[in-house]
């Protein structure tokens, strides 16, 4: 190994693991390439692999660490290595310790889809209503408990949480939490939270397992610790002690997942946490331009929440970031449609579609972006849009394999029971799930021996239950010796779920189908894989069990042509792109109306840090002085943040104003190679509507006080005044249904009435 190819700073990190230590990392920095060294250097030192853990937020940083690992070290050492996010090392111990907790080792794992499911079910019972009791909610309270390590008993203690439940009108929620918790036990089921809450829990209850795992792991290392949340931390802080040979690394600019629980001050506490612990700073960033760099950092600054670092980046000076000012939301979609267009006429023999991305606040935004995308036939994709897994033919097939594993899995059951359709209608069902409720027992349980439920059932409907339960009675007798994929293709084939997608010859029934082979080979695939790693039989438990633990992030698209990608800012941590556009800069909007404490304000401009930072050469900042939301055109003010950047490292247009001269070609030139326009080139301004507000002037105008004109959104109304405000000419107006509203007359599009 040479280590020659890491800068200074990086073999300073990569060297030290006497103790613990935390490594800063910023943007573009080479985090994963430390990372890689040092367990490869590990390994070179003599540290058995097996005695290595190294934790990361995905399985595909997991999978790609892994790889570069391999090509270091070798693959037959680089297999023995702990090495995956924190919810499938904990799944892997909890599948050797289930005993203890009460569980059996083959419990099944709910995904977010199953939790919500269960929840219904549970409001359904409890005869609440739904729309105060949203089960979106309820997961979320209940998931945002358990990274706490709060159960039923914490939260019903929590005078904040009883507070907002009161104040909601929620009333109920202990009791769901309680009922929620049992029904999962009564499944041998963890949900995705359960998988660190009961780790926790095992290591709590039981010293003996906890030093054993504290013995077997020498060093324990954690990717994008900023990340962390409680839950997390308390693992990572349990699994390293006595001898705390830790390495963390993160960037605390990079800290945007607080909804999901993550906490910044793991990260910025972490000195405080281990005493002795060192600290490493990475600060050249290989991605972007100086130019960028610099403008990312003049923001930042004004967090009072970090660790202070100065990155730096010796590429190129680069373009300046441009900022744009545009009339609408409709007129910003526009101009970023146009300027791909351009970009890739002027550059299409070294820049692609897949090099171009356009980042939002909310997934919202990007519809109006779609539709000037399809108008220049601009070919895109939806980041983190519909998971693979997620999609319902699938989670129809994955519910047969979990059945076949776990017989006690209530939702899979429930899922399938009737699909394909098999005469066992909702009447049925609800009979069914009444009886397994009273009898404290599974759904396959009570379908296993239908006759108990007497003159419930007629005789011919107790057949086709019997017939169902009998069926899945076989496969799970097939589950423990047919291989993985042997076994899901006999099951999808005999279920009859392939033959229905193969008999609707529409484009969504032929999309279903290929879903379906798409799973099929994915199953192979797996198969074959743990084959290079000399498992021989793979059951399918083994795939359900990896399937389980599939993000977003993790997901491939099965698509070979290149196409712009369209993505939140959340879903756009960890990747890079030449171009992006970073629209809807505006207040309410970005920051966020929902944030208004310091901390969150921060989150925010953390939020803006990491989508400018993933621009490799061109970045583009845009904002519209009206953006339809909510059912109404809103006008709209600049996001403060964009006042944070320092002036020097922008270039700023008003696309809101025509253009009144021709511009010459050098201009011309400056303006496409940093500035979306919307009807032609933009004219150059140094001011972007930012300025303080002006006084209100009277004008003329065609129309007049108490005018009745109709509008095409707003119907009609009165004129209240018509006059000259920042430059801009505004017209009030008393519309007779949505009241009054403040218009620019150039573009109110006014008819007389």
């Amino acid at each position: 190994m040479n280590l020659s190819e890491l800068n200074p700073s990086q073999q300073e990190a990569v060297l030290y693991n006497d103790g613990p230590h935390l490594v800063i990392a910023g943007a573009g920095s080479g985090k994963t390439r430390v990372l890689t060294y040092k367990i490869a250097y590990l390994l070179e030192q003599g540290v058995a692999a097996s005695r290595i853990l190294a934790l990361t937020f995905t399985n595909k940083a997991a999978r790609e660490m892994k790889n570069r690992i391999s090509q270091l070290v070798g693959d037959y050492t680089a297999r023995y290595l702990w090495m995956g996010t924190f919810h499938s090392m904990c799944l892997r111990m909890l599948r050797q310790e289930a005993e203890v907790l009460g569980y059996t080792r083959d419990f099944s794992v709910y995904d977010t889809t199953d939790s919500k499911s269960v929840i219904k079910h549970i409001i359904k019972d409890f005869r609440l209503d739904d729309k105060v009791y949203k089960a979106s909610v309820v997961h979320n309270r209940i998931s945002m408990a358990k990274n706490l390590l709060q159960g039923p008993d914490q939260y019903a203690a929590n005078r904040d949480y009883l507070m907002r439940d009161r104040f909601e009108k929620m009333y109920d929620m202990v009791r769901i939490y309680i009922e929620y918790n049992r029904r999962l036990k009564a499944a041998n089921a963890m949900d995705f939270d359960d998988l660190l809450m009961k780790t926790n829990q095992l290591f709590a209850k039981h010293e003996d397992i906890l030093k054993k795992y504290q013995e077997m792991f020498e060093y324990v290392l954690v990717d994008e610790y900023q990340d962390t949340n409680y839950s997390q931390y308390l693992l990572v802080k349990q699994l390293a002690a006595p001898e705390n040979r830790v390495c963390v690394v993160g960037d605390d600019a990079q800290s945007i997942y607080s909804f999901r629980g993550a906490d910044i001050s793991n990260i910025l506490n972490f000195q405080k946490g281990y005493s002795d612990a060192k600290l490493f700073k990475l600060e050249r960033n290989y991605r972007s331009t100086q130019t960028i760099v610099n403008a990312a950092n003049s923001l930042i600054r004004h967090n009072k929440g970090q660790i202070q670092k100065n990155v730096y980046s010796e590429l190129r000076i680069g373009e300046r970031i441009s900022l744009a000012t545009y009339m609408s939301d409709r007129d910003e979609a526009k101009a970023v449609a146009q300027q791909i267009h351009l970009l890739m006429r002027l550059n299409a023999s070294t820049l692609s579609y897949d090099d171009i991305a356009v980042m939002y606040r909310t997934n919202a935004q990007s519809r109006v972006i779609e539709d000037e995308l399809r108008q220049l036939s601009i070919p895109y994709r939806i980041y983190g849009g519909t998971s693979f897994y997620q999609r319902k033919e699938i989670k129809d097939a994955l519910g047969y394999l979990r059945l076949a594993t776990n017989l006690s899995d209530d939702e899979a059951f429930l899922r399938i029971v009737n699909f394909p359709t098999r005469g066992i209608g909702e009447t049925t069902i609800n009979k069914l799930y009444d009886a397994a409720r009273s009898n404290k027992c599974s759904l396959m349980n009570i379908a296993s021996a239908p006759e108990n439920l007497g003159t419930e059932l007629s005789v011919a409907t107790q057949k086709k239950v019997l017939e169902f339960a009998q069926m899945i009675h076989r496969y799970a007798e097939e589950s423990a010796t047919k291989n993985a994929y042997d076994f899901a293709k006999d099951i999808l084939t005999e279920s009859g779920i392939m033959r229905e997608a193969k008999a609707d010859t529409t484009q969504e029934g032929i999309a279903r189908w290929e879903n379906l082979e798409e799973m099929l080979s994915s199953i192979h695939e797996f198969c074959e894989r743990r084959k290079k790693e000399g498992i021989d039989f793979t059951p399918i438990a083994d795939f359900l069990s990896e399937v389980s633990l599939l993000t977003d992030q993790d997901e491939h698209l099965d698509d070979t042509q290149a196409r712009v990608t369209l993505l939140t800012i959340h879903a756009a941590k960890g990747l890079e792109f030449n171009t992006n556009f970073i629209v809807g800069l505006e207040e309410n909007l970005f920051p966020s109306a929902f944030c208004q404490t310091v901390r969150e304000i921060e989150e925010e401009r953390r939020l803006l840090y990491v989508a400018i930072t993933r621009s490799m050469e061109r970045c583009y900042l845009m904002w519209a002085r009206q953006r339809f939301r909510n059912g109404q055109v809103n006008f709209t003010t600049p996001s403060r943040f964009l006042k944070d950047i320092d002036n020097q490292f922008l270039l700023q247009t008003d696309g809101s104003k025509p253009t009144r001269k021709p511009m010459s070609s050098s201009s011309k030139k400056e303006v496409v190679s940093n500035m979306p326009s919307i009807s032609g080139p933009s004219h150059l301004t140094r001011t972007t509507g930012m300025q303080e507000k002006g006084k209100k002037k009277a004008i003329r105008s065609e129309w007049q006080k108490d005018d009745r004109v109709n509008h095409r959104v707003f119907g009609n109304g009165t004129v209240l005044a018509v006059y000259r405000e920042n430059d801009n000419d505004k017209i009030d107006i008393q519309f007779d249904q949505v009241g009054k509203k403040t218009l620019l007359v150039t573009y109110a599009k006014l008819e007389r009435i």
